[in-house]
């Protein structure tokens, strides 16, 4: 097996860890409106009496932990679609295939990319985990200023947002490279 793969593997599986590690924390610890809450159950919409999480402070006016339970995906985007459970799940494993596929085509010196393939597979396989097991996503990451409030978000969040990023300054390296050596095909061209 290659590095790249081993690489590749490597960051995946400990993202997938240590979100759900995170999430299964998130569910046991976290305090919610109610003692009795089934999780996730009370908290979706059309529960009877609606549960939800209370708000923990880790730095004020910037960052809680709250419990919260996204049925759609990230942001609230198919927050109520009918069907949005099986779509994203079907997303989320063809993403998870794309990145295998980019990291075949990958090459050896490509880590940056290599890593940014790991975190986004990583991240997609531990937000599919939740929405197939559970119905919905875990998310517990609360961040704010004053009453002005980020989505709530969850590790598999950040490791799709950092792969995502390391892919465009992948992207734009190799865009970089190419250019200069179009450049200097040129000037041999020329020269010659």
């Amino acid at each position: 097996m290659s590095r790249r793969w081993i690489t590749f593997l490597i960051v995946g599986v400990l993202t997938i860890a240590a979100d759900q590690a995170t999430k299964v924390w998130a569910r046991q610890s976290l305090p919610t409106s109610r003692a009795d809450c089934a999780i996730p159950d009370d908290f979706i919409r059309g529960a009877a009496d609606p549960c939800h999480g209370k708000a923990v402070e880790v730095i004020a006016d910037v960052w809680h932990w709250r419990l919260s339970f996204n049925p759609g995906s990230a942001f609230g985007l198919f927050h109520s679609a009918s069907g949005a459970r099986w779509f994203l799940s079907i997303v989320g494993i063809l993403a998870v295939f794309g990145m295998m596929w980019m990291v075949k085509k990958a090459r050896e010196d490509q880590r940056a990319l290599i890593w940014a393939l790991g975190l986004v597979a990583g991240g997609a396989i531990g937000n599919l985990i939740d929405r197939i097991y559970y119905g919905v996503v875990t998310d517990f990451v609360l961040w704010h200023w004053k009453t002005a409030e980020w989505p709530v978000f969850n590790v598999a969040d950040v490791a799709l947002v950092i792969g995502v990023g390391l892919m465009f300054l992948d992207i734009q390296k190799e865009g970089k490279a190419e250019k200069a050596r179009l450049k200097a095909k040129k000037a041999a061209q020329e020269a010659g």
